[in-house]
């Protein structure tokens, strides 16, 4: 199974972090964001990532190079000044995610989901299955709601929040123009209503790391456990 990661957005709500850094690159626990991803794709066995970079992509490329430093081989898609939005930009590869499902990933979450669980999604008359998580404070409303096991429809009841994860197969973006802007929540809506879209709940850790604030708060987080678990490798003889 392949994998592209979306790093190609501007970042105005983390501004001004964004304006010298690309939002993948911004430090949280010690590494960029993007390379907590890298780390547990190349741990679960994946080898080929796209990675679609504009706004300082050069910084992306220069830090992560060909992947080789992870046992990854990195491809990267180059996207116009404003970038492709995100269904935009994943139409504009298609050809090198190959016909079988892939594994998309925003740059900008962090999570500690185990991406080895990806190609043993069953896909069969599905083209998306995505990745939920409870609300967050920043967005109590969520975005679609987990009926029937893993039914998704747009009730307002009982909705979770899309984790910005999520195995999709390439006929998913069908009838989209590979050199045009669109965004992915209008097309999730619309698979979505012709029951094509299935999901999971995720009660593991995880972040939409969107602002100055909340990067700050996973930072402080992700160092306290780390001192957490240096106390207790101490202690164990």
């Amino acid at each position: 199974m392949r994998v592209m990661i979306l790093a190609a957005g501007r970042g105005e709500r983390m501004r001004p972090l964004s304006d010298v850094t690309p939002k993948a690159l911004l430090p949280a626990g010690g590494k960029p964001l993007i390379v907590w991803h890298l780390e547990r794709l190349a741990a679960a066995g994946f080898r080929h990532v796209i990675v679609n970079v504009a706004h300082l992509g050069d910084q992306i490329e220069r830090a992560l190079g060909n992947g080789a430093a992870w046992g990854l081989h990195i491809l990267y898609s180059h996207e116009p000044p404003g970038a492709l939005e995100t269904a935009g930009g994943v139409a504009h590869v298609l050809p090198l995610l190959g016909d079988h499902p892939f594994l998309l990933i925003n740059a900008d979450v962090f999570c500690d989901w185990d991406p080895e669980t990806a190609a043993k999604i069953p896909m069969r008359g599905r083209l998306a299955h995505l990745l939920l998580v409870d609300n967050p404070p920043h967005h109590p409303e969520g975005d679609f709601a987990l009926v029937t096991g893993k039914h998704l429809t747009l009730a307002e009841e009982g909705r979770l929040t899309y984790a910005g994860i999520g195995v999709y197969s390439p006929r998913f973006f069908t009838g989209l123009d590979p050199d045009r802007p669109a965004p992915l929540a209008p097309l999730l809506r619309q698979r979505i209503l012709e029951g094509a879209v299935s999901g999971e709940r995720y009660a593991g850790k995880w972040a939409d790391v969107g602002t100055p604030e909340r990067l700050r708060d996973l930072d402080t987080q992700l160092a306290r456990e780390a001192q957490e678990r240096a106390a207790t490798e101490e202690k164990t003889p």
